[in-house]
């Protein structure tokens, strides 16, 4: 597992523009990571789930201004402990940017197979 205190802070990543349930920081990462997941494999929908959190997030295939913040746009549909809800969010450039910067978490490599 990556070291958290590493990674750049959730509000660097992703500026939400739109929520109609509170977004934590473990909530806010879980929808960043499934969004450039989204990115990076240039994919229209993805499936988010959690300990805390189910449901979908869309790209919506644009890149989108607020103020000086740009970046692609995603719409996610949730379910939480709170209820139902949808996020509109970006990612932001500057967060990309870091991403690309940092190399992936390393992959966990499964045990070989007993050999008899």
């Amino acid at each position: 597992m990556a070291d958290e205190d590493q990674s750049p802070p959730y509000w660097t990543l992703i500026s939400v523009l739109f929520s109609t349930q509170p977004l934590t920081p473990a909530l806010a990462m879980t929808l960043h990571q499934t969004a450039y997941d989204l990115y990076q494999r240039g994919d229209s929908v993805g499936q988010v789930a959690g300990d805390l959190i189910s449901g979908k997030v869309r790209s919506l295939g644009k890149d989108v201004a607020l103020g000086g913040i740009t970046g692609p746009a995603f719409e996610a549909e949730i379910d939480t402990e709170r209820g139902s809800g949808v996020v509109r969010f970006l990612l932001t450039r500057q967060g990309l940017e870091l991403m690309q910067a940092q190399p992936p978490p390393p992959r966990v490599k499964s045990k070989p197979p007993f050999l008899n």
